[in-house]
């Protein structure tokens, strides 16, 4: 399918005299108000140049799909501090205590959360006086004595402007200190899974690192040597993880997953007793102290490679419902920087643009009145229930709970025809870095997998097998990351129930071909390394 050389009049729905207004606000903005010093920097997402020393703060990756194994509910995961090295102590992995930690799902369509999950925790120790130990001894239970160091958190739903708290002072897994002090930790990980009121469950704590990737990419797409790729640089390291999984129902507009299917989800932090300071107030005085956020995402690698660095951090701030009036974000998604750079790199050349395909990708959803991809998939125009008008681009991780879960995975999603895979929500084992590849360079418009890219980065799977069951995410590594990539009894630490066996969601093949529907579905558009820094 060719795009057309100019924009549609649907297009031009992304209001000019915003996009001027918040253009003008963004630029006003980065050079007049700054984030006060000793406070927060921002978010820590290493993709953003403020936010690299910020890592509890930190969202690594979002997955959101139908439960395979339950399939009236929703999963979804939200990751937290990269490149946990598994024998980090002997302080080892906590969440923020001055962070909230939240995922949100739009069901309107409005770029607005109708639905949002918060994480509130609290630290402390049974001995800092007389300890330096996270642990004292071995533990088995989460009450264990020898656990020296806890956590407990408060999980709030707020729906249609009123909160209520879900869980109150339960407690979070701890980090995995070894085999020595933490042999079952799959039975500290049932502990730490929680059911909900009005069903549905949780899970907080570490897990393995579940994106697989080499990402070299960034050094000039591998150093312009394409037989270099194949090393998963995430290997080995762990994350923390927030997990949940609830009834279809309950993320619905109006409470019905049948007549409106379609949700965006993404997650955020914010951080407590940020200043928000104005340069422009001569008098230096400071602003009011209040909660933040300092870090957004949902689709993956949307602010590593699509937003340019001018603006990243001032992207980790943005509520969806405002992305339309960025006019610098907005064309770097009709006109993107990767496949220039391939093109000089590789002598690919880029697609023509302007790029209607990605931005239906990630501000519109897929519908065939939103672009140039004929398909109905996954746009919130899909709920009978949603209210045009109120419509908007917004930059979402889009689910049709609609659609069911595949027997048979395929690892590049929709492009390969498997309607329940990325960029239709976004399972553990979707293949995200070779999927952008393809689709960055066309593929979902002309159907047919560029040649050159065909063998992405080599890295088709996970480094271990993901769970059968919630929270799906592998158990935590406890080996040490130098250790190399063929070193023995590297996943010997993973043998559990839970991950000996890949599940049909894990499960991956080689896709082979592209299906007409299935691969004009795929977008994604511009290949999100999302990463910013996984090493498990």
């Amino acid at each position: 399918m060719k795009v057309p050389q100019t924009r549609p009049r649907s297009r031009r729905v992304l209001d000019q005299s915003l996009l001027v207004l918040g253009a003008t606000t963004l630029a006003a903005g980065l050079g007049a108000m700054t984030l006060a010093p000793g406070l927060s920097a921002a978010s820590s997402h290493r993709e953003a140049p403020l936010i690299a020393g910020d890592p509890r703060a930190d969202n690594t990756d979002v997955y959101a799909f139908t439960s395979p194994d339950k399939a009236d509910t929703v999963t979804m995961v939200a990751n937290w501090i990269p490149m946990e090295e598994p024998n980090g102590g002997p302080s080892f992995y906590a969440f923020g205590d001055d962070l909230r930690y939240n995922i949100k799902i739009d069901n309107s369509g409005d770029g607005v959360a109708d639905v949002t999950y918060s994480w509130r925790f609290r630290s402390s120790y049974r001995d800092d006086a007389n300890q330096f130990l996270y642990n004292t001894g071995q533990v088995t239970s989460l009450n264990d004595p020898d656990l020296n160091f806890r956590q407990v958190y408060d999980l709030v739903v707020t729906t249609g402007g009123k909160s209520r708290t879900l869980l109150s002072g339960v407690p979070a897994a701890p980090s995995r200190t070894g085999q020595a002090s933490m042999p079952d930790y799959a039975a500290l990980r049932k502990q730490a899974t929680f059911g909900l009121p009005g069903g549905g469950k949780t899970y907080t704590g570490q897990a393995e690192d579940p994106f697989f990737a080499d990402l070299r990419v960034f050094d000039l797409l591998y150093g312009g040597d394409l037989s270099e790729r194949g090393q998963d640089t995430l290997a080995s390291y762990n994350v923390n993880t927030i997990a949940i999984q609830v009834p279809k129902k309950q993320l619905a507009l109006k409470g019905n997953a049948s007549r409106n299917p379609v949700v965006g989800v993404w997650s955020t932090t914010d951080r407590a007793g940020v200043t928000v300071a104005d340069s422009r107030d001569q008098k230096g005085k400071g602003g009011a102290k209040q909660w933040k956020q300092v870090s957004r995402l949902g689709n993956p690698l949307v602010n590593e490679v699509v937003v340019p660095l001018k603006f990243k951090d001032a992207f980790n701030t943005l509520n969806p419902s405002q992305d339309r009036t960025v006019q610098p974000v907005v064309d770097k998604v009709y006109d993107p920087i990767l496949p220039k750079l391939i093109q000089q790199v590789y002598g690919i050349p880029a697609p023509a643009t302007p790029r209607n395909d990605l931005a239906e990708i990630y501000l519109t959803g897929i519908c065939k009145v939103c672009g140039p991809i004929k398909a109905d998939l996954n746009a919130h125009r899909l709920n009978k229930d949603a209210t045009l008008r109120k419509i908007v681009p917004a930059e979402e991780l889009r689910l049709n709970m609609a659609v069911p879960p595949t027997a048979r995975p395929q690892r590049l999603g929709v492009l390969a025809g498997d309607l329940a895979g990325f960029p239709n929500g976004r399972r553990l084992a979707d293949d995200i870095v070779d999927i952008s590849l393809q689709a960055v360079e066309g593929a979902a418009q002309t159907g047919v997998l560029v040649p050159e890219l065909a063998d992405g980065d080599k890295v088709d799977t996970n480094e271990v097998p993901f769970g059968t069951s919630f929270p799906y995410v592998a158990l935590p590594h406890t080996k040490n990351v130098n250790r190399g990539p063929g070193a023995a009894g590297r996943s010997a630490e993973q043998a559990s129930t839970e991950n000996t066996a890949a599940s049909p969601v894990t499960k991956t093949t080689q896709a082979a071909a592209l299906a007409g529907v299935g691969a004009l579905l795929l977008g994604v558009g511009g290949f999100r390394l999302r990463r910013r820094g996984k090493n498990s």
